[in-house]
């Protein structure tokens, strides 16, 4: 079936980001096909339409960007059976800079109720992420744990994630987020020259785990505080991982958590303590402005596509 996207046939600035038609088939054993809502840029599309990714992920060009997505199941494989046509939708997905688009039944969960697509189709990413981080750190409750970078899409959700596991949170961020972090029930500072002593000022024992969503070399720091490199994990930089000795997170595969972060995220909802930020909601034909938008950074939450 036809449908309007936004491709880009070469790397470069967000300027290669064009109109175009594509073709997406009918979903095969355990496909939907979706009707989308919502997308968001994520830094990831930001990487790969730059060329950043080229040399580790060749892509076949021209290629439709988008990692997750919020929408209305339009048909379905012949084997999904727990969602109908029609059922609000949201999840992880490839190309979701579309009308229209391929998913792994897997990857989706229904809408929680009350909840728009905007708002639904900025989870599923951050909040995998935020979940596999979690999970791999083995946090439990009454356990400290330090998160640098915070008040980003993932840190938001990983600090909301822990508080809900019983675990106590000390957040990293910049002066303009504290308020959001403390308003989440975690406790505050800033990053930079003396964040040791800060976080031992608030933590005189130490912490117990440590999740960088940051990359803002805070590893060695990080392993001071915890006394252990195996209960530091990093999202955001894997060649300081290897020079610290700390774990990294990729994600993907195997690893993959997103069903069981969409259930998390959605049990946050529907006991009225998920907290979200968006930053702006531009329709997908302004793709190109909201990469610019992406890269100037300093963002208040995701941007949202609209298709």
């Amino acid at each position: 079936m036809h449908t309007e996207a936004i491709a880009f046939a070469d790397y470069g600035t967000p300027d290669v980001l064009e109109p175009t038609a594509i073709d997406v088939p009918d979903p095969g054993p355990g496909q939907v096909r979706i009707r989308v809502h919502a997308t968001t840029v994520n830094p990831l599309d930001v990487k790969v339409r730059s060329g950043a990714m080229a040399s580790f992920t060749p892509l076949d060009l021209p290629y439709v960007p988008g990692l997750e997505l919020a929408g209305n199941v339009e048909a379905t494989g012949p084997d999904v059976r727990h969602l109908a046509p029609g059922t609000a939708v949201f999840g992880a997905a490839s190309h979701t800079y579309a009308g229209l688009a391929l998913a792994d039944a897997r990857q989706l969960a229904p809408i929680p109720q009350g909840m728009d697509y905007p708002h639904a189709a900025a989870l599923p990413v951050a909040a995998e992420a935020a979940w596999r981080a979690l999970e791999e750190l083995d946090l439990g409750a009454d356990q400290i744990l330090l998160i640098h970078g915070a008040a980003g899409s993932v840190g938001t959700l990983a600090v909301q994630f822990a508080l809900a596991r019983g675990a106590r949170v000390i957040g990293t961020a910049s002066p303009a987020g504290l308020t959001h972090l403390t308003g989440l029930g975690a406790t505050a500072t800033t990053y930079g020259t003396g964040l040791a002593e800060r976080v031992r000022a608030l933590a005189p024992n130490g912490v117990d785990k440590v999740l960088d969503t940051s990359g803002a070399d805070v590893l060695r720091d990080s392993v001071d505080l915890t006394g252990n490199p195996d209960h530091v994990l990093t999202l955001a930089d894997p060649m300081a991982a290897r020079s610290q000795g700390v774990r990294f997170s990729a994600g993907g595969g195997t690893d993959d958590r997103t069903a069981d972060a969409l259930a998390a995220v959605s049990a946050l909802h529907d006991n009225a303590t998920l907290t979200q930020r968006i930053h702006q909601v531009l329709p997908l034909s302004q793709a190109a402005r909201a990469h610019r938008i992406a890269e100037a950074g300093h963002l208040d939450g995701k941007i949202i596509l609209a298709p």
